[in-house]
């Protein structure tokens, strides 16, 4: 018995060769520097907020050389998918402007490198197996998993290194015609790669992150085929990566250690490996140490969770280009009419040590884009959340837009405009005052917070007087002097230095008139600028309101 037989035995209905797969899957023609990337999730849960981080980094380097950027989902691993969550993972993906150029879209796949589901390319991999096994680099393996766990005991008992290699590779040695027979007389099998590396050596290899590395030799005989027809993730990333024409392989650093069996890998089959960058992790800090964001512990490692809060997506995209690269914060405030897309990724300017999650960061960020919005634009974001999230919300921004317009154009249009919102879903509690019926309730649910240093006819005679003498066809500056007369009026400094001068001669300052006017309209000691506040309110509104107040102090 051959090889050839052994492989003719296992895949007898595998007639292609890797020469007509070469054909098939031909180089790319794309331009001198253009790279070709790829995100490979496995369907296993929610976004990541790592991946997302890795995706965009894949997404930039291909877009800004003009290459290609495609999505793959690794679905061989058969026990821990979660049906539906491949097409979650690329809706949010999509939802976050992280478009591929070609592959896995969740409903439908595109493109000439194809199936981009890994469970779709069976007969990919069974082609390049049945070549290892004739060229005598791979070997069926009869170990059972009860036989498996008895040598992991072993070699930790003798303290040595564990895992499926050299002396310890038992089927390794087995003769072609005893594997032949074992298979005849149907015994359970996998395919192993027989590693021709000593962990005692080194390789070395340039990480587009890391630099030079030194590296132990692998020399496990990992499997590469399962028992399930299906390949293990090594050996998939191998075939996938060479026939998809990918030119670097950006992932987290945590599969560092896989490097030198993806090489060996690469070199078994004489193919040219893709350069590979190996991202820092995004940490989080717990009581004071360091860990990787939890899928299990930490909302913040699901983009959903950001999605459901109504960040803006672009400002969350923006938080993790300051994650990628250290000058991007600068580059950002130097070019605030543009956006992360223009700006000019590398490796280099990459940390080597994981980041820490800073919502503080991510919000001051978010601030920015949302102030930068107009009113039309903030409107349609947050009606988009709306649509998604809040119904009750959808049926007040459809009622009256131009309302809802209005208020959040309050100190918009000018050179520094006010940056009061983080997300969408706080804009309408922040200003649900302004609507008649929520105010009724904040009326009802909450105490009115008047300073009980002013007695309580001094509080009713100044709302009455600024109801009789209401003015708002002026200019803002002309307004308040208005109001610093109605204050003097009822005893009322017309500024806190003069007042803090002269305290037996004032009940209090101006600052204190404006006060009483503000928690009148909206119940609170906080609002936007008082001014526009009534002018988006209109007379008629403003004077029921004073009304109900008086009313309300009886």
């Amino acid at each position: 018995m051959t090889t050839l037989d052994l492989a003719e035995l296992i895949f007898p209905e595998v007639k292609e060769t890797v020469e007509d797969l070469e054909k098939r899957f031909p180089p790319r023609n794309l331009k001198e520097g253009a790279e070709v990337t790829r995100f490979a999730p496995s369907p296993t849960g929610f976004l990541h907020t790592g991946s997302l981080f890795t995706s965009l980094v894949d997404f930039k380097v291909a877009n800004q050389t003009h290459g290609v950027f495609y999505t793959r989902l690794e679905d061989t691993d058969t026990k821990r998918e979660i049906e539906g969550s491949g097409k979650e993972l690329m809706d949010q993906l999509i939802a976050f402007g992280v478009v591929p150029n070609e592959g896995y879209f969740g409903d439908h796949e595109k493109g000439e490198y194809g199936p981009y589901t890994q469970s779709l390319r069976a007969d990919i991999y069974k082609v390049v197996i049945k070549d290892l096994l004739i060229k005598g680099m791979a070997y069926p393996c009869f170990c059972s998993k009860e036989e498996l766990d008895a040598l992991r005991l072993t070699q930790e008992k003798n303290r040595v290194i564990t895992g499926y290699y050299r002396q310890y590779a038992r089927c390794r040695n087995l003769s072609v015609d005893e594997a032949y027979q074992k298979i005849k007389n149907g015994e359970p099998f996998v395919i192993r790669f027989k590693s021709k590396g000593f962990h005692e050596r080194k390789i070395e290899v340039d990480d587009l992150v890391r630099g030079h590395l030194y590296l132990s030799q692998n020399d496990q005989d990992i499997v590469i085929y399962k028992s399930d027809g299906l390949p293990t993730y090594h050996f998939a990333h191998l075939v996938d990566d060479h026939f998809m024409r990918t030119t670097i392989v950006i992932r987290g650093e945590e599969w560092l250690s896989s490097l030198p069996i993806h090489i060996e890998l690469f070199e078994s089959m004489g193919w040219k490996a893709p350069r590979y960058a190996h991202l820092p992790v995004i940490m989080k800090n717990d009581n004071g140490s360091r860990r990787k964001l939890s899928k299990r512990k930490d909302k913040e490692a699901a983009v959903s969770s950001f999605l459901l809060e109504g960040y803006p997506k672009e400002a969350i995209l923006s938080y993790l280009m300051t994650i990628a690269n250290s000058n991007f914060e600068e580059w950002i405030y130097q070019n605030k009419d543009k956006s992360f897309l223009d700006f000019p990724f590398t490796f280099e300017k990459m940390a080597l040590d994981g980041a820490l999650f800073d919502l503080s960061k991510l919000q001051n960020l978010s601030k920015e884009f949302i102030a930068k919005l107009t009113k039309e634009e903030v409107y349609n974001r947050t009606l988009e959340y709306a649509k998604k999230n809040d119904a009750k919300l959808q049926e007040i921004l459809l009622k009256n837009p131009e309302f809802f317009m209005e208020i959040v154009n309050i100190e918009r249009e000018k050179e520094n405009p006010r940056k009061d919102y983080i997300k969408f879903s706080e804009i309408y509690p922040k200003n649900a005052f302004f609507y008649q019926d929520e105010y009724e309730k904040l009326l009802k649910e909450n105490e009115l917070p008047f300073n009980p240093n002013f007695d309580k006819k001094v509080i009713k005679d100044v709302l009455i007087d600024f109801k009789d003498t209401l003015n708002y066809e002026v200019d803002e500056q002309t307004w308040f002097n208005n109001l610093k007369t109605l204050g003097l009026r009822h005893g009322f400094a017309e500024s806190g230095k003069i007042y803090k001068a002269n305290k037996d001669q004032y009940i209090g300052q101006v600052g204190d008139v404006a006060e009483i006017v503000r928690i009148a309209m909206t119940t609170s000691k906080q609002s936007p600028n008082l001014y526009y506040v009534l002018r988006v309110l209109k007379k008629d509104e403003v004077c029921r309101r004073i009304s109900r107040i008086l009313e309300i102090l009886g």
